[in-house]
């Protein structure tokens, strides 16, 4: 036996010496006595619970725990109450880290076992359990329960195999409700549907059934279906039973549907998945009955998913019952309320198909109802016809002036030629209905805005408080025009909600004004949101009078953050900064290192909270912090931003907590570097034991699974694994083509092959059906096309769907009637586009040939112009032709008005620079539309600006701050006079929008000698300046960019480090390189690698890897090892010495230093105390067994540094 082991014996029989002589078991009561024994064969969750259903009766004392730790002693187990603690304790830590172990160990637990743990799970509020002397923490365990997707599932599972028997069905649904809201797209699967209890009281099946409804939208459209299922099974039963008591007395109707007006009630969302048949056999005294229930309405204001021949197929049955489709009047009475019938429809009104000798007050009523209509999946081009139809109607003898604010949402689809048609007092008379319409394209609300402004003649505070969403209509320099006292009011009063939708260059425009005024400080802390975010850093420098609180619903940029921390940090304390959120962002490095470690660990849980918020390379500088402070208690997830070679004491039960944490947070902001994601995948295989095997796998990995690898997912996922994991595959934002072309392998052995796929197997499968062949995709287009139009709304770029974007124009253009152009000669067999197909189409719209675009009628142009300007893919053939078309509708390119201009969208993208010489640029806003499109060239932009400047009557010189924002990438066709030009005041107020741009070096160059007049001399820029001023700071000189401290190369922004010219960027030192960070590193490209010698190609591999390359509060060289300098991959990390031992937890207290062979043999010591129990019970083995492991591992590095040591002395 090893020197080790037997220290490990002798500790523990001086430890156990204490215990006195035994008694025998009679002594305890049988409940007890029962605990005791469990205790003693390692079932701790069985024995925990017989202990807490024990002492809910009865009362603890000294003699009864007494008697306990003699019956220990006397079945010759050597427990300590502080060894009992410890082992429960770890036990239960890891059956929270083992689901499925969790999982068996719950259902084998008797009733009453059962019942006290549901008891204590979601009835309990106790925050800690006391057990005699032993005091667990119910709080955080409970909180750790429910944060665990893995834990969630299990209760989901136990609580389907064993609630329902052993308490009421009531108390069962509620916990359901608890464990569902967590994440029921992931347990609700449709093979689990099945183990739904399928006899339960009326009232719990009423409470399970509105839980389902209320989840619908987070559930599979396959286990909607089963679910349908279930609740049709149920309530069939019911009405056979109730068939079935009359049968003697009526004869049984076999026309006659199970379908009654609570069953329909019962359904709620659900009543979709009813068949045709089944909706048309339904009893008209049942229908009726139903629409005169109070919350009829509601339920069929939530069938987003209704198809127009099932909605078709209930208004059939309503008309039938005896209601009159078309009385407009209330119709009926219940109580004290009157109900409107059209309301009582719900979403049915969108599919509303009787127009025949409708009365212009019954489609005004339709209209009315049809504002919800845009909550639809899909259907919009056949509710945009209806709509469409029903505005004529409901204008019929009169005129548009009378009836605007009677049209609800249907005015959105009036062309701007309609709009313009209107006169002031119109809109004035019906801006309380348009104000509160969503969908309006930005030409409308700008016509709109203007009619309404030029009958108010004054732009006041009042007026625009009316307008609502029109409010981002208005101009600009409009806005500017106000008086800083009424824009101050804007930003505190009701309107404040629509500020985040006003362009850059209205919000400027706004804080322009109200800076200028000298009453900045004032109004600063009333800017919320967003909105501050437009506030310039020398515009804050110029303010006083900050504090925690006025910034806690802000959202700051960057170098707002920074500058406000490092101001406020004189007078507060971190606790009170990094509380409000987004301050976060300002906590530097040496913030980090600076932080006593007390203050640091108490407010770890603030960094945790706001991870999301912080860049890589201040996680980077968190985890370093946390291993310097407490490595033996850093969060395994910290682990990943650190170098490769940490990854190694992912081991074991840190594995758990490992993925779980980083599958919620993501990969990118712990680490974005490409080459270490190899490694970290490598670990995720190796926690894994590579394979995903099943759900549990799934809930454990989060978003990881976005990243595993082709190969891995081919032969390492189980069929089992895939059917849960296909929504988190769904999510996944970047997809190579190669793991989707394995996505879609495992989705053919699931699902079988595709032309046997349902409804609801196809909307499942959703964008993966991109993957499929033109044939395959043609049954699917033929077989369900509403649901594939559905799924090709929502496939992002052309290039990765066009396969599919192409089936989907071939089923639209065959189902949709021919409509040959008249128009012109050389379109008289030209199928021309019609304004459903243009609708429907979105994006597959670029398969219209360009003879076929040319040919379109100039109305369906005219109402569809937005839509096809926002189309992505067409080619410039198209784009011309569309520009074309353009020109024929709305006539000489000077007479075109900014609303039309700002429509065109990329189809301006065709204009030639004559062109655009040619149209009406004075507006900012116009020009800011424009701006915003890419893909100008460069004389193309330099034509859009010279317009502006012709047209407003300016100069370079002239420009405001809202103009330099509005004009956006139109600002990289200045050349270096003009630049030097622009007023220093409007340059430092628009500055951080600039520093978006992506201009040419010589451009940045002069942007950066503009930037010095505001900021100084670049070698005197901080850390809030170079985030401030973004890309700009790729115009800096070879002399500039060496001259910078290397602790600031971290806070230029990573767009910045792209744009430095490779031969400056080689300029820098291995120094600077090295303290890039990792996500600037990231970012340097290739041709900028090339220019780098092997010392600098060294530091910034270190700076990818997260590395510390010196230590805090020096300036060392990273060639020359420094303490806290990353190890090599050989060298094992500096362990923590404990110097305390009487906890694990006191591992937090604790300072790292290099321990001496006597200090490891004393923590190895207490280590032996901890797990003796363990020893003696292998079924309880716990954490600490483990760690012992690590232990042992490292003392023998002590002992080979310490004989190295002997040898050279």
């Amino acid at each position: 036996m090893s020197r080790l082991l037997k220290m490990c014996f002798l500790l523990i029989s001086m430890n156990h010496a204490k215990i006195i002589h035994s008694q025998n078991s009679e002594d305890l009561p049988p409940l007890l006595h029962k605990a005791v024994e469990e205790v003693i064969a390692g079932k701790y969750l069985n024995a925990l619970l017989d202990i807490l259903y024990f002492q809910s009766s009865n009362v603890w004392t000294a003699d009864l725990l007494t008697k306990v730790m003699a019956y220990f002693r006397a079945q010759e187990v050597m427990f300590t109450l502080g060894s009992l603690q410890m082992s429960i304790k770890s036990y239960l830590k890891n059956l929270l880290y083992q689901p499925r172990q969790l999982l068996s160990e719950l259902q084998q637990l008797d009733q009453q076992q059962f019942q006290t743990a549901m008891k204590y799970l979601f009835n309990s509020k106790k925050e800690h359990l006391e057990i005699g002397n032993i005091i667990l923490d119910w709080g955080k365990t409970r909180e750790r329960i429910f944060q665990s997707p893995g834990v969630n599932r299990t209760l989901f599972l136990v609580t389907l195999d064993k609630c329902f028997l052993a308490l009421s069905a009531l108390d069962c649904v509620d916990i359901l409700s608890q464990v569902l809201r967590v994440s029921a797209v992931n347990y609700l699967q449709p093979d689990v549907i099945g183990s739904l209890p399928d006899l339960l009281l009326e009232d719990a099946f009423r409470n399970l059934s509105s839980l389902f409804k209320d989840l619908y939208d987070r559930t599979s459209a396959s286990t909607q279906r089963a679910l349908y299922g279930w609740m049709k099974q149920i309530l069939q039963k019911s009405y056979n039973m109730s068939v079935s008591i009359y049968l003697y007395k009526t004869e049984f109707n076999e026309s006659t549907s199970w379908v009654s007006a609570e069953s329909l009630w019962i359904l709620g969302r659900y009543m979709v998945h009813l068949p045709l048949e089944e909706i048309l056999k339904i009893s008209l005294n049942e229908v009726r009955l139903f629409i005169s229930y109070d919350n009829a309405t509601k339920q069929l204001d939530t069938v987003y998913d209704i198809t127009p021949e099932l909605a078709q197929a209930l208004l059939e049955r309503i008309s039938s019952s005896g209601f009159d489709m078309r009385n407009t009047s209330t119709i009926y009475r219940q109580g004290c309320f009157a109900f409107s019938f059209m309301a009582a429809l719900g979403l049915l009104v969108c599919f509303y198909d009787d127009l025949e000798q409708m009365d212009a007050a019954v489609a005004r009523a339709l209209l009315h109802q049809m504002i919800k209509c845009n909550q639809l999946r899909g259907f919009q081009a056949e509710v945009h016809e209806l709509k469409s139809q029903l505005l004529n109607i409901a204008m019929q003898n009169q005129t548009l002036n009378d009836t605007l604010g009677s049209l609800s949402d249907a005015v959105v689809g009036l062309t701007s030629s309609q709009l313009e048609s209107l006169s002031p007092e119109a809109v004035h008379n019906a801006v309380a209905t348009l104000n509160q319409v969503s969908g309006w394209a930005k030409s409308q609300v700008m016509i709109l805005s203007s009619k309404y402004l030029s009958y108010e003649k004054v732009l006041s505070f009042y007026n625009v408080s009316q307008m609502g969403a029109l409010v981002t209509g208005i101009g600009t320099r409009s806005l500017h025009s106000m008086s800083p006292r009424e824009l101050a009011q804007i930003i505190r009063g009701t309107t404040s909600q629509y500020l985040s939708d006003l362009s850059p260059a209205q919000q400027q425009g706004i804080l322009r004004k109200i800076a200028a005024s000298g009453d900045f400080s004032s109004s600063v802390k009333d800017i919320q949101g967003a909105f501050f975010k437009e506030v310039s850093l020398s515009g804050l420098w110029k303010q006083s009078g900050y504090n925690s609180s006025m910034l806690k619903e802000k959202e700051l940029r960057s170098s707002q953050a920074l500058y406000l921390y490092e101001l406020l940090s004189k007078e507060n304390y971190p606790v009170d900064l990094v509380s409000t959120g987004q301050l976060v962002k300002g906590v530097t490095c040496q913030l980090f290192e600076s932080m006593d470690t007390d203050i640091f660990l108490n407010n770890f849980k603030f960094f945790e909270m706001n991870l999301h918020l912080l860049s890589p390379y201040q996680v980077n500088c968190l985890a370093w912090k946390f291993w310097k402070v407490s490595n033996a208690t850093i969060p395994p997830f910290l682990l990943l931003a650190l170098p490769s070679e940490y990854l190694e004491y992912v081991t074991g039960p840190l594995c758990v907590p490992f993925l779980e944490r980083v599958g919620k947070i993501g990969m990118d902001l712990l680490n974005p570097s490409l080459h270490k994601r190899d490694a970290v995948l490598q670990k995720v295989q190796e926690c894994l034991n590579s394979s995903i095997a099943d759900e549990y796998d799934v809930d454990l990995l989060g978003n990881l699974i976005c990243h595993l690898p082709p190969a891995f997912l081919h032969g390492r996922m189980s069929l089992k694994a895939m059917a849960a994991a296909l929504h988190q595959f769904k999510l996944c934002p970047e997809l190579s083509h190669e793991q989707k072309t394995e996505i879609k392998y495992k989705l053919l052995q699931l699902y079988g092959s595709s032309n046997n796929w349902t409804a609801e197997t196809t909307l499942d499968v959703g964008p993966f059906i991109v993957m499929l062949s033109r044939e395959e995709l043609n049954i699917l287009a033929e077989k369900f096309p509403d649901i594939i139009l559905q799924i090709a709304k929502t496939t992002g770029p052309v290039s990765s769907a066009e396969e599919l974007l192409s089936a989907v124009f071939e089923s639209v253009s065959s189902t949709g009637s021919a409509r040959l152009s008249l128009s012109r000669a050389d379109c008289l067999r030209t199928r021309a586009p019609s304004s459903n197909e243009i609708i429907k189409l979105g994006e597959a719209n670029i398969f219209w040939s360009v003879q076929e675009l040319k040919c379109m009628d100039p109305g369906t142009f005219d109402k569809n112009v937005e839509l096809l300007g926002g189309v992505s893919g067409f080619n410039s053939s198209q784009l011309t032709a569309l520009k074309e078309k353009a020109k024929q509708v709305w006539g000489l390119l000077p007479d075109w008005r900014s609303y039309q201009i700002i429509s065109l969208g990329c189809i301006a993208l065709a204009l030639t620079e004559q062109e655009i010489t040619e149209l009406d640029l004075h507006s900012i806003d116009t020009t800011s539309v424009l701006s915003q499109q890419t893909g100008w060239t460069f004389t193309q932009a330099r034509a859009i600006l010279q317009s502006f400047l012709d047209d407003s009557g300016q100069t370079i010189s002239t420009l405001k701050s809202f103009d330099l924002v509005g004009l956006g990438a139109v600002l990289c066709a200045l050349n270096s006079t003009e630049i030097t030009s622009i007023r220093t005041v409007e340059f430092s107020a628009a500055i951080a929008r600039i520093g978006l741009l992506f201009c040419s070096t010589p451009v940045l160059r002069q942007f950066k000698k503009m930037t010095e007049s505001v900021f100084g001399a670049a070698t005197s820029w901080n850390g809030s300046v170079l985030q401030e001023i973004g890309t700009i700071a790729g115009g800096l000189n070879e002399d500039e960019l060496k001259a910078f401290d290397k602790s600031l190369m971290p806070y230029f922004q990573p767009s910045a480090i792209r744009h430095i010219p490779p031969e400056i960027f080689q300029a820098l030192s291995p120094e600077q390189i090295a303290n890039l960070g990792p996500e600037n590193a990231a970012m340097v490209t290739g041709s900028q690698r090339e220019h780098l010698d092997a010392s600098q190609l060294q530091s910034l591999g270190l700076a990818l890897d997260g590395a510390r390359t010196s230590s805090p509060g020096t300036q060392s060289t990273a060639g020359s090892p420094q303490e806290g300098q990353t190890p090599a991959p050989s060298v094992v990390p500096q362990i923590t010495c404990l110097t305390k031992t009487n906890s694990q937890e006191d591992a937090a207290f604790t300072h790292s230093k290099r321990c001496s062979l006597f200090e490891w043999l004393w923590h190895l010591a207490v280590c032996c105390v901890y797990t003796a129990p363990a020893f003696l019970n292998p079924q309880g083995l716990s954490l600490s067994v483990l760690e012992l492991t690590t232990e042992i591992l490292e003392i023998k590095e002590c002992q080979l540094s310490l004989n190295s040591r002997i040898k050279r002395l």
